[in-house]
């Protein structure tokens, strides 16, 4: 009877140590699915999960995601394959564009130096002022074309914050005061040294106080933090919320804004992360806050 307890108890003991040693094989294998899982996320590499395991399970999971994997793979690729299509026209387009409307700028300048009538003046301001907006549009779509395109590296060096906020703000005084905004300016004395690329860092600026021109209602708050962090702030109740969250969308414009090709802060989202910066925007009671950050 005591030999057969001892027997019950190793015949036990095995089963146990059985049960846990697949256990922790199981275990092993599910983490190695994750890891590779996870690399062939990351890398988007064209090779599948392969496991040193042989438990049919697990071989079954590898199986099935193997299968997303090559669905997702293509999915992507057409993705991809669609927005190098959209670059490339819109690149052809904008390009194809400008060669005519520069000829009807050089026309529009030289019907501008004849004598006119006072009714023939009008149409012409209305013409200016029309092909002025389609050049502009234009110009927009090409410098995002490229700027998408472009496979080359950005010329990153040390920049002061400080000084480049302060030409865009100088480069928009006209336009600021043509809308009766006094922007209110907080630059700290101290020099904020960040490595960036100053035409790209220049570029987002700019884009961003267009964007405030736009739909301010009179008012405007620039700030330069310490950190690196830079805010502008206005007024804007023709937006929403909803309409706040979109802005960074590629060709995206609200209602109040149909001469704009919903770019300028596609551009300069495009131009932030590619810097390692990151930018939001925040709507609250009316009030519209684009926060830009270089840590």
């Amino acid at each position: 009877m005591e030999f057969q307890g001892i027997v019950f108890i190793c015949v036990l003991t095995l089963c146990v140590l059985t049960i846990l040693i697949y256990l922790l094989i199981l275990r092993h294998s599910i983490r190695e699915v994750a890891e590779e899982l996870e690399e062939k996320l990351r890398t988007d590499t064209n090779t599948l999960i392969s496991i040193s395991i042989g438990d049919s399970s697990v071989q079954l999971l590898a199986s099935r995601i193997n299968r997303q994997l090559r669905a997702l793979r293509k999915e992507r690729l057409k993705l991809q394959t669609g927005n190098d299509e959209l670059t490339t026209a819109v690149t052809n387009i904008s390009h194809d564009l400008r060669t005519p409307l520069t000829a009807i700028c050089g026309y529009l300048d030289l019907l501008e130096q004849e004598p006119q009538s006072e009714k023939s003046g009008r149409y012409l301001a209305v013409i200016r002022e029309r092909t002025d907006a389609m050049r502009s549009l234009t110009e927009e779509l090409f410098r995002y074309s490229v700027i998408t395109a472009t496979t080359d590296e950005l010329c990153m060096e040390e920049v002061f914050l400080n000084d480049i906020l302060e030409q865009s703000l100088a480069g928009f005084y006209g336009a600021l005061s043509t809308r009766g905004i006094t922007p209110k300016i907080r630059i700290p004395e101290a020099a904020v040294i960040r490595k960036l690329d100053a035409a790209a860092l220049r570029r987002i600026f700019d884009n961003i106080l267009s964007n405030a021109v736009k739909y301010s209602s009179g008012d405007l708050a620039v700030s330069l933090m310490p950190d690196g962090a830079v805010t502008f702030s206005n007024s804007a109740p023709s937006l929403s919320r909803v309409q706040a969250e979109r802005l960074f969308d590629r060709f995206y414009t609200v209602e109040t804004a149909r001469s704009s090709t919903g770019l300028g802060l596609s551009i300069a989202k495009l131009l932030t992360e590619k810097m390692g910066g990151t930018i939001t925007a925040e709507y609250e009671s009316g009030h519209l806050q684009i926060c830009i950050a270089f840590l």
